[in-house]
């Protein structure tokens, strides 16, 4: 369906008023997709507030009911623009915003009967993905993966649908327990290779049993890569099903490499044909257990984690002489007590050496935890603020609980320091991290989205 322009001006149900990746170079503030520029939580940006009133930031705009609607998906930030992907009256709905009003510029919607198997709100988990015209002759793309399984290519200045594809029908997708909630990465066009927009897919073979049954089999499709200009399939390969997970390629032991914590645990596979190089087993024996966290890499050294059973897992990658990928433990938590960070669906931020993260599945036992990267070592931990997302700015950290509580915490290993907090009035959950752009943090509730400045506007 084509997108339609809407009236620039907010209406009536509007207050005053969330993530994804780019592996090409972003405009300065411009947060692309999940997780920011390099899909590591971290914003360059400078100045915020370190000080707040009884009132926190001031707020931009906020919007609520039917302007909200319904989902769990961050925004992208760019081009002047904030992209929000949510489900409405039936319909996945992905809008172009003002960043300044909160007022639509733009919607593209269609219709969709996905129901989720426990219950949870039946919208978007994915962040929309913003790919930037590379020539004159190409335009803006913003690309949505719905919880359906649904992928589709729309021109960023319209909402036009350049391209669409039921991942589902075409590779047998048999739907997860929460259905799909996997962001897209963006690889760049480099050394001859074309541009991939790299998709966690997961299919299956025709008539095989669902995931409930636990004999629920792969078909070679863990991973694809697709052309965003046009949508057509460049290649698929790992014989793995889908996790929440979202992929990264980033240059591991002289090559770039890309990495996916699918279901069943981490595999690396070659960007450019979806070769698989190396498979870690990684997966609590729980059936309904999860893998949600982005792996984080820095060097040759890459972290996987989970909260239902195996907790976080450091790894160190190299190549052998016969060029062969292989891998050593560094540290490894062990199996359910005494683990340094087992964290759920939030994924953790390294900065300097020092691994930030929540750790517990559940709300009860949620911490917020400071890690050594090289030891494991916790170097100190908070309870109180539920199961919470993050993001780094400023040498500090925008912690999100999922009851709507904002706190903002110095970003030190030597201990807990708070720096304000508010109550954002959110209606649960909050589950996806918050995004900084231009000065201005976005923040997603089951029913809401706020933009607040949380540096000042010189």
């Amino acid at each position: 369906m084509s997108g339609t322009a809407e009236p620039r001006s907010v209406g009536l149900g509007l207050a005053i008023g969330l993530c994804l990746v780019l592996a090409t170079p972003a405009v300065a503030g411009d947060w692309p997709s999940f997780l920011g520029p390099h899909r590591d939580g971290k914003s360059a940006e400078t100045g915020i507030r370190t000080s707040w009133d009884a009132d926190g930031p001031p707020t931009v705009w906020r919007l609520e009911g039917k302007e909200a609607g319904a989902g769990y998906a961050g925004v992208a930030v760019a081009d002047g623009r904030v992209f929000f992907f949510d489900r409405h009256e039936g319909e996945a709905r992905l809008r172009a915003l003002n960043p300044h009003t909160g007022a639509p510029l733009w919607k593209s919607e269609y219709p969709y009967s996905y129901e989720d198997h426990f219950g949870y709100s039946d919208g978007p988990r994915a962040t929309p993905t913003f790919i930037p015209a590379r020539t004159a002759a190409e335009t803006d793309l913003v690309v949505t993966f719905g919880v359906d399984g649904t992928l589709s290519g729309h021109r960023a200045a319209d909402g036009e649908v350049a391209w669409r594809i039921d991942t589902a029908a075409r590779y047998g997708v048999v739907q997860n327990f929460f259905g799909v909630g996997s962001t897209p990465w963006l690889e760049p066009a480099v050394d001859g290779q074309p541009e991939r927009l790299i998709v966690m897919v997961g299919g299956s073979p025709e008539k095989t049993p669902d995931l409930f049954s636990g004999k629920t089999r792969p078909n070679g499709t863990s991973v694809v890569a697709i052309d965003p200009r046009t949508g057509r399939q460049l290649w698929s390969g790992g014989d793995r099903l889908a996790s929440y997970s979202s992929p990264i390629v980033a240059e591991i032991a002289g090559k770039r490499r890309g990495l996916a914590f699918v279901r069943e645990g981490l595999t690396v596979f070659d960007p450019e044909t979806g070769d698989e190089q190396l498979f870690v087993p990684h997966r609590a024996k729980k059936l309904y257990s999860v893998n949600a966290a982005t792996p984080i890499v820095d060097g040759n050294h890459v972290l996987i984690t989970e909260s239902y059973e195996r907790g976080a897992l450091q790894l160190q990658l190299s190549v052998r002489d016969g060029g062969e990928l292989s891998h050593t433990v560094v540290w490894q938590d062990p199996p359910r007590r005494g683990q340094s960070l087992a964290s759920h669906w939030s994924t953790p931020i390294l900065h300097q050496g020092v691994l930030y993260g929540c750790h517990g599945e559940s709300s009860g036992n949620a911490e917020l935890r400071a890690v050594d990267w090289g030891s494991g070592e916790v170097l100190w931990r908070h309870k109180g603020l539920l199961r919470s997302t993050l993001l780094w700015a400023d040498d500090h950290l925008f912690v999100l609980g999922e009851r709507g509580v904002l706190t903002l915490v110095e970003a030190t290993g030597d201990a807990y320091r708070p720096k304000g907090q508010i109550d954002l009035g959110l209606t649960f959950p909050s589950w996806n991290p918050p995004v900084l752009s231009d000065g201005v943090l976005y923040v997603r509730g089951a029913g809401e989205l706020v933009a607040l400045r949380v540096i000042p506007d010189n």
